[in-house]
């Protein structure tokens, strides 16, 4: 019983977890149902398999691809550890492929091993995989840079093909980690650019407290000069983007979170891709969203590329009005799921048939309308004022019944958004 129980707690604790993270390269959480014999995750369907069958089906990678594949899992390790998560388990295992013919969009996943941290505090579990495990976590006193030491082995991986510490079994392969000795053997490595060799020496340093973070790996020498950023190819797509959020008017409650919600949960990874591929250029310090510098880059690119967005006279005025109107939950960022929300084509977002699978995921009590407490739930809310309740209703309710109608529902969104029905 008392195990079952730990069992249940660990189950909720990685779902708690997993709700709360919003990055491109970390499994998205959409649902949890549970009965008396089971936990059901319904998440985000990737269909390209391992990243470790990627590894045994090429041997070994080249630079370009190498170097994409360690700048999106830094980046999600990067956000990871600015939310003061530790994996723990960073493997090719745990790291999937949303389809087998791109290397471009990875998802680090299996958050059970993960924990939260503090800085003055260090872990004491030992937990993880032979091949991957970080020499302090062996010692029981380790902090978030153990996830670095196991970058620093997938990284030594795509390269050679091969462990910086093997063995026969994982007792052989524990010992050679607890030495931290590795080598690159100049046949397999005489190739490789010195700043490669240089990034892995940084994150395998032994020392965990002289071992770079997650952030400073990933704006390494090798990750800048070997890994795709923001070209020609991308205008269209980042103007786009930019151009969505411009227009955009974020001042309706109800619309901000009907727009989240078909953005982040209605749209598929087809949909998203393009976006998702700028959103992750424009991320340069890889923690998930998007701030004013970062944003102001992207105009900036622009105006490299002869844009029309890049003649804009004030930029930062510009982008302090995008933020005062897409920076949904206030927090001075542009998160990864509000950005896909607002940069979306609205006639692609807002078709009649996603409009009506929003309203009816929001109508949990199927009635036809959405009611106070239903909105309070899509809020994520226990309760809801009655002020905000009031100013929904103003907004929304035509017919004053002091409910929102499908009806009601989809002429606000047409009118929040800009778009009118076909």
């Amino acid at each position: 019983m008392e195990n079952e129980e730990s069992f249940n707690e660990d189950i909720y604790n990685e779902i708690s977890l997993l709700k709360s993270l919003d990055h491109p390269n970390i499994i998205k959480l959409f649902d949890v149902f549970e009965d008396k014999k089971y936990f059901y995750l319904v998440t985000e369907f990737y269909e390209g398999g391992e990243l470790f069958e990627q590894i045994i089906n090429r041997h070994k990678f080249d630079e370009c691809d190498a170097a994409n594949i360690m700048k999106q899992i830094l980046s999600g390790i990067c956000y990871l550890h600015k939310h003061n998560i530790v994996h723990r388990d960073i493997k090719p295992e745990n790291i999937l492929l949303e389809n087998k013919n791109s290397l471009l969009n990875i998802k680090i996943v299996d958050f059970g091993l993960s924990s939260f941290f503090s800085k003055d505090y260090k872990l004491r579990d030992r937990l993880g995989t032979a091949y991957y495990i970080a020499p302090e976590v062996l010692k029981k006193k380790y902090n978030e840079k153990c996830d670095v030491w196991s970058c620093g082995v997938i990284m030594y991986i795509l390269l050679c093909g091969y462990p910086p510490f093997g063995g026969q079994n994982d007792q052989d392969i524990i010992k050679k980690v607890e030495k931290g000795k590795y080598y690159f053997d100049f046949n397999d490595w005489k190739n490789i650019s010195d700043e490669a060799k240089e990034l892995i020496k940084f994150m395998l340093t032994y020392d965990f407290n002289k071992r770079i973070t997650a952030e400073e790996a990933l704006n390494s020498k090798w990750i800048l000069k070997y890994a795709d950023n923001i070209n020609k190819n991308d205008q269209k797509t980042l103007f786009g983007a930019l151009s969505n959020m411009r227009k955009f008017e974020g001042s309706q409650k109800l619309a901000q979170a009907a727009i989240l919600f078909i953005g982040s949960k209605l749209t598929t990874l087809e949909e998203r891709k393009e976006l998702t591929d700028i959103f992750k250029k424009l991320d340069k310090n890889g923690d998930g969203q998007l701030d004013k510098r970062e944003l102001i880059e992207g105009y900036n690119i622009l105006r490299s590329f002869k844009n029309e967005l890049g003649e804009l006279k004030n930029v930062e005025e510009e982008v302090d009005n995008i933020l005062k109107e897409v920076d949904f939950d206030k927090n001075g960022y542009i998160e990864y799921s509000e950005f896909i929300s607002v940069c979306m084509d609205k006639q692609i977002l807002f078709s009649e048939e996603r409009l009506r699978d929003a309203f009816n995921l929001f109508d949990t009590d199927k009635s036809g309308k959405i009611t106070k407490e239903e909105l309070a739930n899509l809020f994520g809310l226990t309760s809801i004022s009655e002020k905000m309740w009031n100013d929904v209703l103003e907004e929304a309710d035509k017919n004053k019944d002091s409910m929102i109608d499908f009806e009601e529902f989809v002429s606000m969104m047409h009118k929040i958004c800009d778009h009118n029905t076909p």
